[in-house]
């Protein structure tokens, strides 16, 4: 019997076959055996504002006023922010700003120095 692959959004072991399609029961995630091999060739390109591209350490200039979540406190325009970190999630960005501390910033809202 052929062991069938984990499920590539929760890792479980309990996904069956319908059809094409490979199913988990406990997420309930649809996929191809072809969508998870392109999707783990593919990977994702971080752009500034002004569509340059952006790596792990770059450093960064805050383009508009942003009001910090939870706090009375704002990242001014201008404000620049070294050595940023790329991650995969709703925010593109782990960073340390002066004088505020760690923060997570979207791409859309910072160009490359």
């Amino acid at each position: 019997m052929n062991k069938l692959p984990n499920c590539p959004k929760c890792n479980s072991e309990y996904t069956y076959e319908d059809g094409n399609l490979f199913v988990c029961p406990e997420c309930a995630h649809e996929w191809t055996l072809e969508s998870e091999n392109e999707s783990a060739e593919v990977e994702k390109v971080y752009k500034d504002a002004n569509g340059n591209i952006l790596v792990d350490g770059d450093s960064v200039t805050v383009i508009k006023d942003l009001k910090v979540k939870g706090s009375s406190t704002v990242v001014k325009k201008g404000t620049k922010v070294k050595n940023i970190q790329l991650v995969d999630e709703d925010h593109d960005i782990n960073c340390k700003i002066d004088g505020i501390g760690a923060m997570e910033l979207k791409t859309e809202f910072v160009k490359k120095l």
